[in-house]
C-alpha cells in the first residue's frame, strides 16, 4: 500500500528537522514545500487568531497539492501588554523588522517593570488539513517571564528573552535538545502526532472493512 504523504507549509529547516523526528516512526512520508518545489510560495497571514493564519497557511497549500498538509502559527502573549506582541510577534517591529528590532522593542515596552509583573506565554497552533479537507487544529503553551536582557546563545526569535517556569533560564541557554521536549511548538507537534495516529488508524479501519 501506498504510504501517505503530510506536506510541511514550512521553508524553515530547523521545524522540519524537529517535525520530522518527532513524527519518524509513523508510517507516513514527511516533506516540506521546498522539497517540492513550492520554495517561493508564500502566504499572506490576514487572520485575526494563530490558529486563523495556521489554517490559512495549510489550507493554501492544500489547495496546490497531494496529500495532508500541515501549517503553525506562533505567538508570543506578554500579559502586562494585553498580549503583546501576539499574532504580530514575528513582525512586532514593523514589516521590514527582525529579531534583534523585535526584541528591541519588546524590552523597550517592558521598561521599567518589575520581574513579577513581565510574565508570558507562548503559543503554537498547528493546523492540519487531511486528504479529503478536514481541518484538525491543535495548541501547545509554554509559560514563563520575559527577562531584562538576553541570555544564551541557541535558539531563535524571543528565545534568548523567554525564561521558562521552572528551569530559570531563557530558552537560548537551555538549548535545543531540551527546548525540543518542552516547548509550546514540541507539546503542539505532540498533540498532532496522536491525532496523525488516529487518521492512520481510521484508515486502517476503513480499508480492513473494504476487503
Amino acid at each position: 500500500m501506498e504510504r501517505r504523504r503530510l506536506i510541511l507549509s514550512t521553508g524553515n529547516l530547523h521545524k522540519v528537522r524537529e517535525i520530522k523526528d518527532i513524527l519518524k516512526d509513523l508510517p507516513i512520508e514527511v516533506i516540506s514545500k521546498d522539497e517540492l518545489g513550492f520554495k517561493d510560495f508564500d502566504i499572506e497571514e490576514y487572520g485575526k487568531t494563530l490558529e486563523e493564519n495556521a489554517i490559512i497557511k495549510a489550507r493554501a497549500l492544500w489547495e496546490k497539492v497531494d496529500g495532508m498538509v500541515m501549517a503553525d502559527d506562533t505567538g508570543l502573549f506578554v500579559d502586562y501588554l494585553n498580549g503583546e506582541p501576539g499574532i504580530n510577534s514575528a513582525r512586532y517591529s514593523g514589516p521590514d523588522g527582525n529579531s534583534e528590532r523585535n526584541i528591541a522593542k519588546l524590552l523597550d515596552r517592558l521598561k521599567g517593570v518589575p520581574m513579577e509583573k513581565r510574565t508570558a506565554t507562548f503559543i503554537t497552533v498547528i493546523a492540519l488539513i487531511t486528504e479529503d479537507g478536514e481541518t484538525i487544529t491543535v495548541r501547545g503553551e509554554c509559560k514563563g517571564h520575559i527577562g531584562f536582557e538576553k541570555k544564551g546563545g541557541s535558539g531563535f526569535g524571543y528565545d534568548p528573552l523567554f525564561i521558562v517556569e521552572g528551569y530559570g533560564r531563557t530558552f537560548a541557554e537551555l538549548g535545543e535538545e531540551i527546548k525540543n521536549t518542552i516547548s509550546h511548538r514540541a507539546k503542539a507537534l505532540y498533540n498532532i502526532r496522536n491525532e496523525i495516529i488516529n487518521i492512520l488508524e481510521d484508515g486502517k479501519d476503513e480499508n480492513t472493512g473494504n476487503k
